[in-house]
């Protein structure tokens, strides 16, 4: 069960939803709105860590003024060190998945000594994705007449909910590797639906010189990269590009995963995490 907190900040009331015992971890996607019924990533943390499923300005209950902060990722960072703040956790951990491990780097450019490593994957440093012909997102890419269909769609408030339903099956569909993986991808309550006001942001306003590369050799926080091989929203090389250029990183490759390696290889998924719990132990226990 997930419980619903709304935490009062300096940046304003933010929604989170908690589970699980440990350590705290928090996960969040830069443009994701998040429910009482949890979310499938952050689900992999909870055996190992209490964790902050945290709905972003802008999304759920969490406050929508923008009159200060923004929805970009530097603020998003902003907004996550005031609900550590508030909640008295010292340091913690981080994970994102997509444009949440996008932000997971740029947490930990900004605020390293808040974090005791990152999990990030199905993601880019830079927005070079968007002009690889391997990503959907690239014009030259053969599905992506049909995303930009499916995206205008499912933000059209005319849009029947059959219409929906459907567009965000064929979407999802071309973000797995085996079609059958998306019975898994339904089989469970999830959440984590787009929220269009913070996309728009982050595709019109951020991404056009979205590039944090110069900044990664620099960061020493212990940042856990990973990717899926057929990747078709943030090609694998990508994740390949993050971890050589981080200075203290691991890479982690789902071999027969897409987009999802935490639904298509869940049990390889789930170990990637226990690996990393041991791993953090360990280092706790030779710096105790």
């Amino acid at each position: 069960m997930w419980e619903q907190q709304l935490i009062e900040t300096e940046n304003g009331v933010f929604e989170v939803f908690i589970s699980g015992e440990g350590d705290p971890i928090c996960v969040t996607h830069l443009y994701s709105e998040f429910n009482a019924n949890g979310n499938r990533f952050a689900e992999m943390f909870q055996p190992f860590y209490k964790v902050y499923l945290v709905n972003l300005r802008g999304c759920g209950h969490s406050t929508d003024d923008t009159s200060k902060y923004n929805f970009s990722l530097q603020d998003s960072v902003k907004d996550l060190e005031a609900i550590r703040h508030t909640l008295h956790i010292e340091t913690w951990g981080f994970a994102g998945h997509s444009t949440g491990g996008m932000l997971a780097l740029k947490y930990a450019i900004m605020h390293p000594e808040s974090l005791n490593f990152i999990v990030a994957g199905g993601l880019c440093a830079s927005s070079d994705y968007m002009r690889h012909v391997g990503s959907m997102y690239c014009k030259e890419n053969p599905n992506n007449k049909r995303i930009l269909e499916i995206m205008a769609m499912l933000k059209n408030p005319a849009s029947t909910i059959e219409e929906r339903q459907a567009g965000s099956k064929e979407w999802a569909l071309m973000s797995l590797y085996k079609e059958q993986s998306y019975d898994n991808m339904v089989s469970r309550p999830n959440s984590g639906k787009t929220v269009s006001k913070r996309l728009d942001y982050f595709s019109y306003e951020e991404l056009p010189t979205y590039d944090l590369r110069p900044q990664l050799p620099d960061v020493k926080t212990k940042a856990y990269i990973y990717g899926g091989l057929y990747d078709e929203q943030c090609p694998y090389e990508y994740a390949e590009e993050a971890a050589t250029l981080l200075g203290n990183a691991t890479l982690t490759t789902f071999r027969e995963s897409n987009h999802h390696p935490c639904i298509e290889e869940e049990k390889a998924f789930a170990q990637f995490v226990e690996t990393i719990f041991n791993e953090q132990k360990t280092s706790e226990g030779k710096h105790a």
